[in-house]
């Protein structure tokens, strides 16, 4: 029987690469390669022909689940919806357990990067924050408390 071995990683398509790539390192990940992918795989695999893509793969120090950015060279990218609200249907956010919740959050406001709400607790044992990052990725950070 066929089953999934684990969980490796999520990919995000991106305009600015440097500039998404600095945020996720600015969290804590680190890079694990840059490449660009072109040619019949990729143009198989994402049923766009011709198309041309350079990435990212990120992971956490760890060695665990990994983020995967993308930016197209060709065809150009296609805007979404970067004031995406947390009801929107979709890919919702990124999460991440981290140590210093209110250090990460005050170094992110300081570089522009804003809570969509608040710093929120859960059953005194964990508090969580959205912060919505470069085009409008939201990602979750997490902190175990008491």
């Amino acid at each position: 029987m066929a089953r999934i071995m684990r969980f490796d990683h999520v990919g995000v398509t991106v305009q600015d690469l440097d500039r998404v790539t600095a945020f996720f390192v600015g969290l804590g990940l680190e890079v694990e390669g840059r490449t660009f992918v072109e040619g019949d795989f990729i143009d198989t695999v994402i049923a766009i022909p011709n198309s041309r893509t350079e990435i990212v793969m990120l992971r956490t120090p760890d060695g665990g689940t990994g983020v995967e950015l993308s930016s197209f060279v060709r065809p150009e990218p296609v805007p979404g919806s970067p004031s995406a609200m947390a009801n929107e249907l979709g890919l919702r956010s990124l999460a991440f357990e981290v140590d210093g919740l209110e250090a990460h959050v005050d170094r992110l406001a300081a570089e522009g990067y804003g809570l969509v709400g608040g710093i929120g607790r859960h059953e005194d044992a964990w508090q969580m924050a959205y912060v919505r990052g470069p085009e409008g990725i939201i990602v979750a950070l997490a902190e175990r408390i008491g």
